[in-house]
């Protein structure tokens, strides 16, 4: 495809139909997790992915070229300072040449689609906000998530989001929301956000044969929603009294910085304890795409 490059391994995979897992950039960039926890999210989340047999594909724009894989010492560019990139970004990241576009579940999801990576992973995915009905604040993610026919794999929406209206648009949009061996749609940094999952499934052979009726008949992505393992998970009450702090502290703070703001804030109001639930979501979310890639391969070849 014009203007946009593919790693070397990425194109041999799709070349081949071998499995391939595209993963978003923003959290290993400045914008998600501090260093040198963006570089280990990095590692653990790729490591995960090749572990169960498929090939990882981080998405970016790189001196104005979107690329769907990266080679290894282009790593870290994404590491450092970057530029928020969401769909509606990538033209003009393209067109002004951005150093290093970090992308976006949206963002990701467009390129991804692009090329034909069906199966995608990422921390937690963007939603409605609270208060959405005076500020109209909807993330771009859900239209995505909604339109392109990609699988979806997070721990659920970020914390801080209004999830019951999260869910209810992500009706709205026709997108099946599927609970991965739980009856509770999870809230990034625990396992249960108090509202139910709409569809349980149980293996990662359920999810492939779901998402490929969808691409069958041509009806948009899949959001599958993977509680953060238990060892790992902070409680729900815990993590709520830190958002309604890092909330009472982003009052000012207004579009596309809320997200990176808040969750710098629930960092630092857990000492640090909210990093290491981040990684280890990060690194199962990669692990179970990568294996319902596995599974969906054997189902499209």
């Amino acid at each position: 495809m014009p203007h946009l490059k593919l790693s070397d391994e990425v194109k041999e995979a799709l070349d081949h139909d071998y499995p391939v897992v595209g993963l978003e950039s923003t959290i290993f960039s400045h914008l998600g997790l501090p260093s040198p926890a963006n570089e280990e999210a990095l590692n653990r989340s790729t490591a995960a992915i090749r572990a169960h047999g498929a090939v990882p594909a981080i998405t970016a724009v790189i001196d104005g070229v979107p690329r769907v894989g990266l080679e290894d010492h282009e790593h870290e560019r994404v590491l450092g300072p970057a530029r928020k990139t969401a769909e509606r970004d990538v033209a003009v990241a393209i067109a002004q040449r951005w150093p290093v576009g970090a992308t976006t579940v949206s963002g990701s999801l467009a390129l991804c689609a692009a090329v034909g990576v069906p199966v995608f992973a990422t921390g937690g995915i963007g939603g409605v906000h609270l208060g959405s009905e005076s500020t109209a604040d909807i993330s771009a993610d859900l239209g995505a998530i909604a339109l392109q026919p990609v699988l979806t794999v997070c721990a659920g929406a970020k914390a801080f989001l209004d999830i019951p209206k999260t869910l209810e648009f992500l009706e709205t949009e026709s997108v099946p929301v599927l609970g991965y061996q739980t009856d509770d749609f999870p809230m990034f940094y625990s396992r249960s956000s108090g509202s139910k999952a709409p569809v349980r499934v149980e293996s990662p052979a359920e999810v492939a044969t779901i998402l490929a009726q969808r691409i069958v008949w041509d009806q948009g992505g899949v959001l599958l929603a993977v509680p953060v393992p238990e060892a790992d998970a902070i409680p729900a009450h815990e993590i709520r009294d830190a958002i309604d702090t890092a909330l009472g502290r982003a009052q000012n703070v207004v579009g596309a910085d809320v997200t990176p703001f808040v969750l710098e804030q629930i960092a630092e109001i857990t000492a640090g304890r909210s990093i290491p639930t981040n990684l280890a979501l990060a690194e199962n979310n990669a692990g179970v795409a990568a294996q319902v890639a596995v599974e969906l391969s054997k189902l499209l070849t």
